[in-house]
């Protein structure tokens, strides 16, 4: 079994920060590319950043200069440093990594339960 927990959300004013954090363990034989999304009320799932074994970003216009993803590919374990954030950037926050479970099984994905950022004054 694979599992993702995530860590870090919570109640932060405006032009705070929060650092995220996500563990993937189980049953792991490699992990491809690992990234985080979030969800609000009413919209749908929305790529956040993306982060690639060879440490290539990719990010949303609206975090691009405020969000940095990162991870330490030895603790199986994929970061996200928020600064100057915004009440817009209020969300549930998800981590999900393309895991590879065994040396003849497939890639799937997996997701962490969520971790609810609220950016308020």
């Amino acid at each position: 079994q694979v599992q993702l927990v995530e860590s870090g959300g919570g109640l932060v004013q405006p032009g705070g920060s929060l650092r995220l954090s996500c563990a993937a363990s189980g049953s792991i034989f490699s992990i491809n590319a690992m990234g985080w999304y979030r969800r609000t009320p009413g919209k749908q799932r929305e790529l956040v950043a993306t982060i690639t074994t060879g440490t290539r970003t990719n990010y949303v216009d609206s975090v691009k200069g405020r969000f940095t993803i990162s991870r330490d590919v030895a603790k199986n374990t994929v970061y996200l440093q928020m600064n100057s954030l915004k009440p817009e950037d209020t969300a549930v926050y998800y981590c999900k990594a393309v895991i590879l479970a065994s040396s003849i099984g497939s890639w799937n994905d997996y997701w962490g339960q969520g971790t609810q950022v609220t950016v308020s004054s």
